[in-house]
């Protein structure tokens, strides 16, 4: 099965590997496209896209597989959320993903809606999707993350159920640090027992993930 994961870590902010090593990892565990999404904020966010985008370049043609610059725009204040997603993308960023309000942190409220609100292109690990928002995600076609990590996982029951009732797109990725976060499909499988979903859904969230990639690469 093809796998794709598009919310990754590095050195650049909290990973522990380096771009080159993360993509190979994935290359070797079948992934056939990642994406490099480092934590910015205001005071980073032009190193983190200028490094991501001179590694994707080399990446994709030295290991064949889609290397895909992004950021994670991470506590950054709900209403600075729409203009720090406007400069992501005129720096480079191809894929921009905001740090949602997961259960396992305290992040600011709001976080969620002002990141639909602002056409990001996923909101990750919500936490708690409430309808309303789920249904203004669909509006706005913003991608909904499922995700393998320990803690941010927790609230993955909820976020398909109500995503699914609102024609959401989802997505899964692992938000991966380290090298055994690394996508794999027991960890695909994980993800789908504990939302109660059949194993063939897994290839209605890939052909999502193609789809965004599709559409950033049209920008």
């Amino acid at each position: 099965m093809e796998l794709i994961d598009l919310h990754t870590h590095t050195f650049f902010s909290d990973g522990i590997l380096s771009p080159a090593e993360l993509v190979y990892r994935c290359k070797v565990n079948d992934l056939k496209a990642v994406a490099l999404t480092d934590h910015v904020d205001y005071s980073n966010i032009e190193q983190v896209i200028n490094g991501a985008l001179k590694a994707c370049s080399e990446l994709t043609e030295r290991y064949d597989i889609e290397v895909v610059a992004g950021v994670e725009l991470t506590y950054i204040p709900p209403s600075d959320i729409g203009r720090m997603t406007e400069k992501a993308r005129k720096l480079g960023a191809e894929i921009v993903i905001v740090h949602g309000e997961t259960t396992a942190e305290n992040v600011p409220a709001g976080t969620n809606i002002s990141a639909i609100r602002a056409c990001c292109d996923i909101l990750a690990h919500p936490g708690f999707l409430e309808p309303l928002h789920a249904k203004e995600a669909a509006e706005r076609d913003v991608f909904i993350e499922l995700t393998t990590r320990p803690g941010h996982r927790d609230g993955n029951l909820q976020v398909s159920t109500e995503a699914i009732k609102n024609n959401c797109r989802l997505i899964l990725n692992t938000d991966s640090h380290s090298p055994q976060d690394v996508l794999d499909i027991q960890k695909v499988c994980a993800v789908l027992d504990q939302c109660g979903l059949e194993k063939d859904y897994y290839s209605k969230m890939l052909k999502n993930s193609e789809l965004l990639i599709e559409r950033i690469k049209s920008r």
